[in-house]
């Protein structure tokens, strides 16, 4: 039998379109007809893109898509730092240059994914010093490097990657400018006011917001850039400017060969995703079918599948895609899907708004009020996973909406409709996979058992990630209304939840993290799994976060004991224990702020925080609060923050009870105690609730009898009244279910999941833990009070611990952005006018720490630039 003609197809570029193409090719049989050349421009293989900011905290290897630099099927060839200089579509045949200058290379099917470029407006400056794109990891290593040497940074483009590109400025510690031509931020996904809450979150977070500013030229001085010049608005100062204006598609090399393009620029495809030339195809951001460009990544991932689907002989076709975003912006949640802006004939739409909170949602519904069309979220995009695989499309009817729809963006206790998917509902956009797709993953002829196997199977979640959340509950649900237990992993390396880890640590007596997961898991461990056994082992041991063994398993605020800031300095916060302070501890507060430069606040708990210490000056910060009689007051860690309290019987008129005298003695009880989440206590000493202690973990409200314990109350984005535990109770009693109900919650709730989620999560709720607590029906009591006295007889401040110990002390020392001696030319601005006295010596570290000029103390940069 004669062998079959293999054939050679060509893909040039390796981006993430480009990887998706030849992963879909392997997985569907194509390299058994054919080899496949892959032309990659960049020195990397393919990597994430769409996390690319996270590459400051993960590094170029984490966000790789392909780690070994090659595919593990033979028949695919990749070259890596080539170039395709010229395309011959009569011989077939393309040039190449880079890596593998003057070699030819045939085809029988060529495959452009080129991606797309920068836009870089053409404007004087912009070859200056300090000008950058935000594409590649060079450019964000380049951009690192001069952010080095600099203060103050702008970002022309307020869009998506705009945004991206200020948090990374401001991760560097650049006072960062944001400069939008549109009179909104992100205004292709947001309308007006979803534009104006977005901006106002931004600000808070200390950036400066410029919108409806056209850029002229990028102000150059020596060669380097010193700032912007916008139309009718004064220059803003800047050494380092990223432009993130747009993309424009790369479509020279198809140009050049003689392809048809679409009038605004992109390769030009029909459905199939062929070109001109019945042999040459265009994925992604280069492509244009129906003349228009595709800036997501998931619209070329759908496009990848159509072409192999088409050398296969399938009859895909690629007729549009969701261009759904969701995403967190610095913090803060930002999502839109589908008519956003209410174009459709008829269109109504429905707003919650409250400015207070910062949260804006806006859904988009049919005329009869049956369909939903499309929305908007800013600040609270939780509900997003729910309502987007409900739009209605012209090919989709979409999902029938409540006889309420406005209850599906109301918060949690106003509304709150429950949606069943159907089968057929898009959970995961980027990689188009449906409900139906993941349950028949985890079905009977599925192979998964578990939401991170699904994703590594169908690769629902895998891409932004936004999508996480539902693919869990979906399987979840499915497991549930099978009778199926349901796997509860803390991540991929380890097969157990944080409740069982806690337990098998405990049992097993393990001491260190490689132990642990040396007996119980796999690899080498993950930024979940990490701080997860440190908190454990911190919780059975008490042992110091910075010892040898668990220094580096820490969260960032834990490994230096103290709160970083947006702009790298750190924050300190004494404890203060109900609030309760001497005249000579305030006094000695105040001269810390003073001497050392820093910004204080006043907390909601009762303290005073100190905002503005570089890393190296912790140690002698504490000291002197130690020395005053402070100690740590764990605002980093995930423990007891405060107890509040009000000033109870002992001074106010309607004071039943000493609150006060209860809350320092329960503070001191529980300081230190590491626990899955936060922890927040109050005290009220009478119903007068001044405390408000039924918006913490665990409140106490004094009765003429005694005591009345409220537990799992919570803050933050969802808030949430605590609920009375017991009532009347007398100290003795309060404090051992309290001792109960704290140590019942560290060993069975997962990880960051808050005291008011945890008890809903139980089976039977706050009755589970009533019984649990107060009935001792599992006869548990005395194990978990002994554990809590445990932590009590165990505790030392870790603040004096490391002042006491050379080695712990090690870590405190200068990096190039903090320097034991600061730079005579470099000061800092003030923070809502708190600045340094006349007299001090050198430039002081003010307020926000943001450099802004060459001048000294009392010169005009320096005082009175508070905001």
């Amino acid at each position: 039998m004669m062998a079959h003609h293999r054939r050679t197809l060509v893909v040039v570029g390796h981006g993430m379109v480009g990887h998706r193409f030849v992963q879909a090719a392997v997985e569907r049989g194509l390299t058994e007809t054919h080899d496949v050349v892959v032309v990659g421009e960049e020195l990397r293989a393919a990597y994430d893109r769409v996390a690319l900011t996270s590459f400051f905290e993960r590094g170029a290897e984490e966000l790789s898509l392909l780690p070994t630099g090659e595919y593990d099927d033979p028949r695919v060839r990749l070259l890596l730092g080539t170039t395709v200089e010229s395309v011959d579509t009569g011989a077939r045949t393309l040039v190449l240059g880079g890596a593998a200058a003057g070699e030819e290379l045939a085809y029988d099917e060529l495959v452009l994914a080129t991606g797309a470029a920068p836009f870089v407006p053409p404007i004087p400056g912009t070859d200056l010093d300090g000008v950058f794109v935000y594409r590649t990891i060079e450019d964000l290593e380049a951009i690192r490097d001069a952010a080095a040497t600099a203060r103050v940074g702008a970002v022309v483009g307020g869009g998506l990657l705009g945004l991206e590109a200020a948090n990374a400025l401001a991760q560097l510690g650049l006072e960062t400018h944001v400069v939008e031509m549109a009179p909104r931020l992100m205004a292709v996904q947001v309308d007006d006011a979803g534009g104006a809450v977005l901006t106002r979150h931004v600000e808070g977070l200390g950036l400066g917001v410029h919108t409806g500013a056209t850029t002229t030229e990028v102000l150059g001085q020596d060669g380097r850039v010193v700032g912007l010049g916008l139309r009718d608005r004064e220059p803003l100062p800047a050494e380092v400017v990223v432009f993130s204006a747009g993309i424009r598609p790369r479509d020279a090399l198809a140009r050049a060969a003689g392809l048809d393009v679409a009038e605004r620029g992109g390769v030009l495809v029909d459905e199939r995703c062929r070109t001109s030339d019945p042999h040459v195809w265009a994925v992604g951001e280069c492509a244009a079918p129906a003349g228009r460009m595709y800036g997501l990544v998931a619209p070329g991932y759908a496009m990848a599948e159509v072409v192999v689907d088409a050398l296969l002989g399938g009859p895909g076709a690629f007729t549009g895609a969701d261009m759904s975003t969701k995403l967190k912006l610095m913090g803060v949640d930002v999502a839109s899907f589908g008519d956003a802006f209410a174009t459709t004939e008829g269109a109504l739409e429905l707003v919650y708004a409250d400015a207070v909170a910062g949260v804006y949602k806006k859904l988009v519904v049919s005329e009869d009020g049956r369909r939903l069309l499309g929305g908007v979220l800013v600040g609270d995009a939780s509900a997003y996973g729910v309502l987007r695989p409900m739009v209605a499309t012209a090919t989709n009817p979409g999902i029938a909406l409540p006889d309420n729809p406005e209850d599906l963006i109301l918060p949690s206790g106003r509304g709150g409709a429950e949606i069943g998917l159907p089968p057929e509902a898009q959970v995961c956009s980027c990689n188009d996979v449906s409900r139906a797709q993941i349950e028949e993953a985890v079905g009977e002829g599925g192979s998964c058992d578990s939401p991170s196997c699904v994703t590594a199977c169908t690769r629902a979640g895998a891409t932004c990630g936004s999508c996480k959340p539902l693919v869990k509950k979906v399987v979840e649900d499915f497991f549930a209304a099978r009778g199926r237990s349901v796997d509860r992993s803390l991540c991929e390396h380890f097969p157990l939840s944080r409740q069982e880890l806690f337990e098998v640590i405990a049992v097993h007596g393990h001491t260190r993290f490689d132990d642990v997961v040396a007996a119980h898991g796999t690899g080498r461990g993950c930024d979940v799994c990490k701080p997860t056994v440190a908190s454990i082992l911190a919780s059975l041991l008490g042992d110091h976060v910075l010892g040898a063994e668990r220094r580096t398993l820490q969260d960032t605020n834990d490994a230096y004991l103290a709160n970083i800031q947006r702009n790298g300095t750190y924050s300190v916060v004494p404890r203060i224990p109900g609030g309760e302070i001497t005249p000579e501890k305030l006094i000695v507060i105040g001269e810390v702020a003073r001497d050392f430069g820093l910004y204080t606040k006043i907390t909601g708990g009762q303290r005073i925080d100190l905002f503005g210490a570089r890393m190296e000056q912790l140690p002698a910060i504490w000291t002197r609060l130690v020395d005053a009689g402070f100690e740590s007051g764990h605002a980093y860690g995930k423990s007891l923050r405060t107890v509040k309290s009000c000033v109870g019987s002992t001074w106010c008129r309607y004071g039943v009870q000493d609150s006060t005298t209860l809350a320092i003695m329960l503070e001191e009880r529980y300081r230190g105690l590491r626990s899955p989440h936060k922890l927040k206590g109050g005290v009220s000493g009478c119903a007068r609730e001044c405390a408000e202690a039924r918006s913490k973990d665990f409140g106490v409200i004094a009765t003429e009898k005694g005591w009345n314990l409220y537990v799992a109350g919570n803050g933050g984005a969802t808030p949430v009244h605590a609920r009375l535990l017991a009532g009347d109770l007398d100290t003795e009693t309060l404090v051992r279910y309290l001792d109960r109900f704290l140590m019942y919650y560290i060993r069975t709730a997962d990880r960051l999941q808050r005291t008011a989620p945890w008890v809903d999560a139980l089976d039977g709720g706050l009755d589970r833990v009533r019984e649990v607590v107060v009935d001792d029906v599992l006869e548990l009591g005395s194990e978990l009070e002994a554990a809590m006295a445990t932590h009590v007889e165990g505790y030392s401040d870790e603040w004096r611990a490391t002042l006491e110990d050379p080695d712990k002390l090690a870590r405190f020392v200068s990096f190039v952005n903090a320097p034991d001696t600061p730079d005579p030319h470099i000061t800092f601005r003030s923070e809502r006018d708190q600045v340094a006295p006349a007299d001090s010596e050198g430039p002081v570290l003010l307020g926000a720490s943001i450099p802004v000029g060459p001048g000294g103390p009392g010169s005009p940069e320096t005082v009175g630039a508070g905001r």
